[in-house]
């Protein structure tokens, strides 16, 4: 699909404004810019950066409150869907505060770049979230190429609190692990087809206890 339709289809789907697609045309051209040296996105999906990344990462938008006041973002890598959740959010006037966590000092760099020049109400911590002893405090957590399903579950289950929902976005193998985890979690969880392909899925995940 052409850059152009790709667009559309994310304006038509996410029902964004003019000013929202132009931060993130200017995203998308720092993206651009930077992958060279920080590998930040495969090579094969630089020509599909709407649909591929930037209409993935929005498909959870429309699930979050309105009244959510903060997101952590594990493994932000290049921004999604954190980067993407911030500029939409500050475009509809959602009061969402975006924590990105990111344990390479380079693409926090060019995290903190995309945020100072955009303006984005988010901030990033440059860390290994396994090897700190650091709290998830968030009502929303997202994760998306992250971890193995059950590391994220025991990551949250030791570090986070007062957490509300959890994204996580699951690849091909998604449905696989999901079942697996469940031998070892109880898990309340709503489970929908991605926008972006049919062989992947987003779990949105309510309550989860080690059995």
């Amino acid at each position: 699909m052409g850059r152009d339709k790709q667009i559309n289809t994310f304006s038509r789907f996410a029902r964004v404004s003019r000013e929202t697609i132009i931060s993130l045309t200017e995203y998308e051209e720092m993206l651009i810019r930077a992958n060279n040296k920080l590998n930040l996105i495969g090579k094969s999906t630089v020509s599909d950066i709407w649909e591929r990344h930037f209409l993935d990462s929005v498909q959870v938008i429309d699930f979050i409150d309105k009244n959510s006041n903060r997101i952590v973002d594990l493994g932000s890598g290049a921004g999604f869907p954190g980067l993407v959740l911030a500029i939409v959010s500050k475009n509809q006037k959602m009061p969402l505060k975006v924590l990105l966590i990111e344990k390479s000092p380079k693409k926090t760099q060019f995290l903190n770049e995309v945020i100072n020049q955009l303006k984005l109400d988010a901030r990033v911590l440059n860390m290994n979230i396994f090897d700190k002893n650091y709290s998830l405090d968030s009502e929303v957590i997202t994760a998306r190429a992250f971890k193995p399903l059950e590391k994220i579950f025991e990551l949250i289950h030791n570090k986070a609190t007062n957490w509300k929902k959890i994204f996580i976005f699951l690849g091909k193998t998604g449905r696989y692990e999901l079942v697996q985890a469940s031998k070892s979690w109880d898990i309340k969880y709503k489970q929908r087809v991605s926008v972006t392909s049919n062989d992947s899925i987003v779990i949105e995940v309510n309550k989860l206890k080690k059995k």
